[in-house]
C-alpha cells in the first residue's frame, strides 16, 4: 500500500520520515520554494531542522503525484482542513484520507473526520491522534497513537500499514471520542501554561488538568463519545503530555499569557479556536464548562490572567 503525506509542516514531515522505514513515501507541499529546498538539502530546515529526510521520501509540489498513493495523510491545521479538501475535492474523491490534525472547526463545531465526510462524502476517513511531538517521531523515539476509523476492516488495514519501527498504533471505532480527546486537551494545555507562567505552581497545574479532564469527559459524552476512549491515548494520554511539556505549542502559548509576553503569531495554536468553539457549544447545550470558558476569554484578551484566576477560585463550592 502506497502512502503520501499532504502537508510539510513539522508533524507531516516527521510522519513521512517514520513511514519511510516501511517503504517509499511521497511528501507534498504547496510551497514550491520549500520543495526545492528540501529536495536539495534533504532537510525541512524551516519546520524540522537538523533531521535528514531518508532517500525513501520523494518531495513534490505536484498534487497529482501525491494523490496517486492509496492512503493520504492530511497533515494540515484543523482550521485549514476544509479549505484544503475543497481545493482538491476531485483529486481526493474516493480516497482513504487520514486526518492528522486536532481541533474543532470554529465555524461548524465539527471534528476532522466530520469535516472530511461533509466535504468529500465518498472518501474513506480516519484519524491519527494521540500524545506525540514531531521531533520525537522524526528522531525515531517510541510513540503510541490512536487510529480512529468507523470502518473496522479499514482500521485494521491502516493499523498494519501505518505502524512503523517507532510508531505503535491502537485502533478504535469511536471517532467522536478520538476527535474530541485530541481537540479538548489543547484548551487545558493553554490553561496549564498560563498557570505556570503566572507562577501559580505545579499544584495549580494538577488541579487544572484534573478538573479540565472532567470537562473533557462531560463534553465528549454529551457528543456521543465512549468514556473509555477519553481514558486512552487520545484523551488522558495526550492531556498529560500537552499540559506538561514546553514542546507543546498550546502550553507555550498559555505560558506567554501567564508571563505577559508576546507569542509568535506564525505558530499555529489550535486550542485558541477550539476553546471558543467548545465554549459556544457548551453554552448552547447548557453544559457547565468553566475552565474552557475562562481559557476562551483569556486567549482572546477578554480576561487578564489575574481575572481568570479570580473567576475560577470564586466559583461555588461543590462535590467532586
Amino acid at each position: 500500500m502506497s502512502v503520501s503525506v499532504l502537508g510539510s509542516g513539522a508533524f507531516g514531515t516527521a510522519l513521512a520520515i517514520s513511514l519511510a522505514g516501511n517503504g517509499p513515501v511521497t511528501l507534498w507541499s504547496r510551497n514550491a520554494g520549500q520543495v526545492v529546498q528540501m529536495q536539495n538539502s534533504r532537510q525541512n530546515s524551516a519546520r524540522l531542522p537538523n533531521v535528514t529526510l531518508p532517500d525513501a521520501i520523494t518531495v513534490t509540489a505536484d498534487i497529482e503525484d501525491a494523490v496517486a498513493a492509496n492512503v493520504l495523510l492530511l497533515a494540515v491545521p484543523m482550521q485549514k482542513l476544509r479549505e484544503a479538501l475543497t481545493e482538491h475535492t476531485s483529486d481526493l474523491a474516493g480516497k482513504t484520507l487520514v486526518a492528522c490534525c486536532k481541533g474543532i472547526e470554529l465555524s461548524t463545531g465539527l471534528g476532522p473526520i466530520s469535516v472530511i465526510r461533509a466535504t468529500i462524502p465518498n472518501a474513506r476517513p480516519a484519524l491519527l491522534t494521540g500524545p506525540s511531538f514531531a521531533d520525537d517521531i522524526a528522531r525515531g523515539l517510541p510513540t503510541a497513537l490512536t487510529l480512529a476509523c468507523a470502518d473496522a476492516d479499514l482500521s485494521e488495514t491502516l493499523q498494519t500499514e501505518l505502524t512503523t519501527a517507532n510508531l505503535r498504533l491502537y485502533r478504535t471505532t469511536d471517532v467522536i471520542g478520538a476527535e474530541l480527546g485530541g481537540a479538548l486537551k489543547n484548551v487545558m494545555a493553554i490553561g496549564c501554561g498560563a498557570a505556570i507562567g503566572a507562577g501559580l505552581g505545579d499544584s495549580a497545574r494538577a488541579a487544572l488538568m484534573t478538573r479540565g479532564f472532567a470537562e473533557m469527559q462531560r463534553f465528549a459524552l454529551m457528543r456521543g463519545a465512549r468514556p473509555e476512549t477519553l481514558m486512552g491515548l487520545s484523551g488522558l494520554g495526550d492531556l498529560v503530555l500537552t499540559c506538561s511539556s514546553d514542546l507543546s505549542r498550546n502550553y507555550r502559548f498559555g505560558l506567554s499569557l501567564g508571563l505577559n509576553r508576546p507569542f509568535d503569531s506564525h505558530t499555529t495554536v489550535e486550542g485558541v479556536a477550539t476553546a471558543r468553539a467548545m465554549s459556544e457549544i457548551a453554552t448552547n447545550e447548557g453544559l457547565d464548562m468553566p475552565i474552557s470558558a475562562t481559557v476562551a476569554d483569556l486567549s482572546h484578551g477578554a480576561y487578564s490572567v489575574a481575572q481568570a484566576i479570580e473567576t475560577l477560585l470564586n466559583r461555588p463550592l461543590k462535590e467532586e
